[in-house]
């Protein structure tokens, strides 16, 4: 029974469910566990419907314990690092169907958590891996009938993901990049009106701190909200040891690094990535702190 063969779709699949690299290593290893301990009957049918079936199941249920579980603050996912990677031309319908590289971005992954865990396994399932009917109705343990009926609700619910649906192309990436190296420049120093220009009027601002270090503990919305608390923190923070961009999930990305030592509660490692509206406005700036997301940081993705 070879696994290892399994080990990168189904760590893939595990993330996109999650949004979480820590959680997809667990789960992948309890998967394994659960072939090694408890093999299918069938040794000679292919397992990777099994593994498939199992690493879902055991996906939904680390949904389910998450969302049962407070967190402090907004959540976001773990990033991932995606180097060069590009996706093909940018489609032209609307209904779905999403190729590798965006299903791991930070708005795709941030509107599956719209959906309940089974519409999750169910969407990404049909639209990203390309299971039939048939085939993800054996993953999740459902009819073909309700699977279809899963399937229509989910994209139904990524409808507003839709409307701005921003796939990383290079063209797209370039322009994150260039508002992003702009928006820097205008938070570097210290322009109040300059970075509140570059935002969305509907931008929202998420700092995911895990709850061990200084984070807004709700989102903040509006260019003044969010220039207001970035600048703050900025100030407090002083000048980092260093500054590198880097491309994760899919998209340029700031990575920091800054001495602490004088306030433990400020982060001593920052990744701050922003998505552009259809105005080339700013429209999100994420900003992750938590220690257990970038601990092992980067990781790359599958």
């Amino acid at each position: 029974m070879n696994l290892h063969e399994h080990e990168r779709f189904l760590w893939g699949l595990c993330y996109r469910m999650t949004g979480s690299a820590a959680d997809a290593d667990d789960l992948v290893q309890d998967t394994f566990t659960r072939a090694l301990e408890r093999p299918p009957r069938d040794l000679s049918a292919p397992l990777r419907p099994w593994l498939t079936r199992v690493a879902v199941n055991l996906a939904r249920d680390a949904l389910r314990r998450r969302r049962r579980s407070p967190y402090v603050g907004p959540w976001l996912p773990e990033p991932l690092e995606t180097a060069d990677e590009v996706s093909p031309l940018e489609p032209v319908d609307t209904a779905g169907r999403y190729d590798l590289l965006e299903s791991v971005s930070y708005a795709f992954l941030l509107a599956l958590e719209k959906l309940s865990p089974k519409q999750r396994a169910v969407l990404l399932l049909r639209d990203v891996f390309d299971y039939s009917v048939r085939e993800a109705a054996e993953a999740v343990g459902a009819s073909e009938a309700n699977v279809k009926q899963l399937h229509l609700r989910a994209r139904r619910a990524m409808a507003p993901y839709h409307q701005q649906r921003a796939v990383p192309t290079r063209a797209m990436q370039q322009r994150n990049l260039d508002a992003l190296n702009t928006f820097v420049g205008a938070m570097v120093a210290g322009d109040v009106a300059q970075v509140e220009a570059l935002l969305a009027p509907q931008v929202t601002g998420v700092t995911d701190g895990g709850g061990r270090y200084h984070a807004a503990l709700n989102v903040l919305h509006g260019p003044q909200r969010v220039t207001k608390f970035l600048l703050g923190v900025n100030a407090k923070r002083g000048a980092p040891l260093d500054v590198e961009v880097r491309q994760l999930n899919g998209f340029p990305a700031l990575v920091a690094r800054y001495d602490n030592a004088s306030d433990p509660k400020l982060a001593p490692l920052v990744m701050v990535r922003i998505d552009l509206g259809p105005d080339g406005k700013i429209s999100a700036v994420h900003s992750v702190l938590a220690p257990t997301k970038l601990a092992a940081f980067p990781r790359r993705a599958a």
